[in-house]
């Protein structure tokens, strides 16, 4: 199961987080984030469309990995791997959730945002895990911290993160990819800007592998 999170990540220059409120825009919404170069979108549960939108990217787009978002329950996940979610991303990581999607056979990233909430995954064989909410959890200065005494974890830093301020957090050899609602926002969709959202994932692609350049380049690797 690490592996094939790893594998999923390790494809994702940023996880789109998608709040999706019309199944109609499922389709064309992947569409825009894959010809963008983000491949790999997080639908979240918080939409009564978000199980059917799943269903419908997996089943009709292709080049593209999709898992289930704000997962929160083991409702939630059976529902996710029911419409083909191919991975499972939670807020938290409360003990029944982890049971429930550890049983499912998914790859799962669970949300921690200090210490003991991590080892409390590590101790379960998750090895990359959400960082959240990360601004209002002290941002790129606390996983800096949490590297010394976890070497082996990674993380997914999401929440109040844009372009503005994500140097830090890709400086950081423990963060994976980052996650970003503002990618594809609601008012986009709703718009039916496909070509605008094509063209914020392109600019979001190309400055992580700047900024990845950079801080390898700074590193000396």
């Amino acid at each position: 199961m690490h592996q094939l999170l790893s594998d999923i990540v390790g494809r994702a220059a940023v996880l789109p987080v998608l709040s999706i409120d019309r199944v109609e825009a499922a389709i064309p919404l992947a569409i825009a984030l894959r010809d963008g170069g983000l491949p790999v979108l997080e639908v979240t549960l918080r939409t009564p469309a978000a199980i059917e939108a799943i269903d419908r990217i997996r089943q009709r787009v292709s080049g593209v990995c999709v898992g289930a978002g704000t997962v929160i329950s083991g409702h939630d996940v059976k529902r996710a791997k029911a419409a083909g979610s191919e991975f499972l991303v939670a807020p938290g990581c409360s003990e029944g959730l982890l049971a429930a999607a550890l049983d499912s056979d998914l790859p799962f990233m669970p949300g921690v945002a200090t210490a003991s909430e991590a080892m409390r995954c590590l101790e379960r064989g998750l090895r990359i895990l959400k960082f959240f909410p990360a601004e209002a959890s002290g941002g790129a200065a606390v996983l800096h911290a949490l590297a010394g005494p976890l070497p082996m974890l990674s993380f997914c830093p999401t929440g109040g993160i844009s372009l503005d301020n994500m140097a830090p957090y890709l400086a950081l050899p423990s963060v994976v990819t980052l996650g970003a609602s503002w990618v594809a926002p609601p008012a986009l969709q709703a718009a039916g800007d496909w070509s605008a959202i094509t063209e914020r994932a392109q600019l979001a692609s190309r400055r992580v592998q700047a900024l990845r350049a950079a801080a390898e380049a700074g590193d000396g690797r």
